[in-house]
């Protein structure tokens, strides 16, 4: 049985209705599902989210993938992009996003998966489709998105350049060179929609440190 329906499902993430559409030729399919569930041949990631097992699987799956399909509308956000565009040097084992939903947390086989809630406004701007080698796509925050959503969202007090660099460098140890290469129209961008002190003096950071950078380069 396993057999067959890895051979009618073709990725290695997927849904209840997939799943029941695989199995349509059998009697009971939600008995053969407790039965696959049972022997490890697909993993529950949530209810009405399922991967392979291990023994099944093809190719590996994607976290990414099952962030956006896990609770919705959402997008990758926060540290695990910082994380991706390599701009914070720790792992982040959390899959982190921001929705215009409720705040939620989902403990899975595969992992945390978390999802911060903001304003509409904020939501529509700054996301990006990345493009997978099996042609599907996840969105994921921009660099300049996922840290105007981090600062927005972490709950600190920073009302001057000294107290923003140390939450950049020291808290968040970021580098140097990765700020100053950040767009500072796209951070003022954000600080409207958020209506944001904090992301604005982002911005004119960002700016000030570029200048350095050009004035050091002149030298």
């Amino acid at each position: 049985m396993s057999e067959i329906i890895r051979k009618m499902i073709p990725y290695e993430e997927f849904d209840y209705q997939t799943l029941l559409g695989a199995l349509k030729g059998y009697t009971h399919p939600r008995d053969r599902i407790t039965a696959l569930l049972r022997k490890g041949a697909i993993i529950r990631v949530k209810k009405g989210l399922y991967v392979f097992g291990e023994n099944n699987r093809q190719h590996p799956y994607s976290r990414e993938i099952l962030a956006n399909l896990m609770y919705g509308p959402s997008y990758i956000s926060l540290e695990y992009a910082l994380q991706y565009y390599g701009l914070i040097p720790e792992r982040v084992e959390a899959v982190t996003s921001v929705t215009v939903g409720r705040s939620r947390k989902f403990s899975s086989p595969l992992g945390l998966f978390t999802y911060r809630m903001i304003p509409m406004a904020a939501f529509r701007a700054g996301m990006d489709q990345i493009e997978m080698e099996d042609g599907r796509s996840y969105l994921i925050a921009g660099p300049e998105k996922a840290l105007a959503d981090k600062l927005r969202s972490d709950r600190i007090s920073i009302r001057s350049q000294k107290e923003l660099q140390t939450w950049l460098f020291d808290d968040l140890r970021m580098d140097l060179a990765a700020i100053r290469e950040m767009r500072p129209e796209r951070l003022d961008e954000y600080a409207g929609l958020y209506r944001s002190r904090k992301i604005l003096l982002l911005a004119k950071l960002v700016r000030h440190l570029s200048r350095l950078a050009i004035g050091e380069t002149d030298a």
